[in-house]
């Protein structure tokens, strides 16, 4: 059955892959962007996670195109390194309204329609680092492992209407981000990867869709590592 999906941060990275995988099953897939438009085959919208109007906005113009959304993916994020000494209160809160608060505000938007109609799937992308914590990344993995406990929570809430809410946990990705790193940083990283390698985009994007789908209908409040066995014992 197609379904309703709106990918946040879905133009690039794992948000791209995701929404991709979500399209080849045959659902009908809107990404929001920060103006850089949507892929083609993707419907896309402009969209300030970190702004409420902006993404009540980008919800009515998903809902006008394919209907309510039955499939939310709260993907956007981004990364604002630097040590805590070095770090200015701007950088710690804005990290956190942008990989933190706006899924507050997506799956608030999301949720309303989904307990109308008794159904639902939320997925949240975190990150490996809410759990192992990461030198540089106190804002991150602060907001990352905010999802955790924002997510169980929401769970909880959500549950007794068919709404499942679900947090991936991605290790290293090949992603624009990482082919920025210095190569001895990777192959540092590789190091401390069980399986020895980075993860692809659409390794991620499986899981994720997985947690959508009707073979994980009884999934709900689960944290799902994709991360090669870098978070092991965590």
């Amino acid at each position: 059955m197609t379904r309703s999906v709106l990918v946040t941060g879905g133009n690039r990275g794992i948000g791209l892959a995701t929404a991709r995988a979500f399209a080849a099953q045959g659902d009908r897939v809107a990404v929001t962007h920060r103006g850089s438009g949507a892929p083609d085959g993707l419907f896309g919208v402009e969209c300030d996670v970190t702004d409420s109007a902006a993404v009540d906005a980008a919800f009515a113009a998903v809902e006008a195109e394919q209907g309510p959304v039955e499939v939310l993916v709260s993907n956007a994020g981004a990364t604002d390194d630097t040590l805590l000494l070095r770090m200015s209160e701007e950088q710690f809160t804005r990290t956190v309204d942008v990989n933190l608060t706006a899924a507050y505000r997506v799956s608030k938007r999301a949720a309303g329609k989904m307990l109308r109609a008794r159904k639902g799937r939320i997925v949240l992308v975190s990150s490996v680092v809410a759990l192992t914590g990461s030198v540089g990344q106190t804002n991150y993995a602060a907001a990352k492992a905010g999802l955790i406990g924002f997510g169980r929570s929401l769970a909880r809430e959500l549950g007794s209407r068919g709404i499942t809410v679900n947090v991936v946990l991605p290790g290293f990705v090949t992603t624009d981000m990482t082919a920025a790193l210095p190569e001895a940083h990777v192959a540092t990283v590789k190091g401390q990867v069980a399986l020895q390698r980075l993860a692809s985009p659409e390794e991620v994007a499986a899981a994720v869709t997985f947690l959508a789908s009707d073979a994980a209908s009884y999934v709900t409040g689960a944290v799902l590592p994709v991360d090669g066995g870098l978070g092991m014992g965590h």
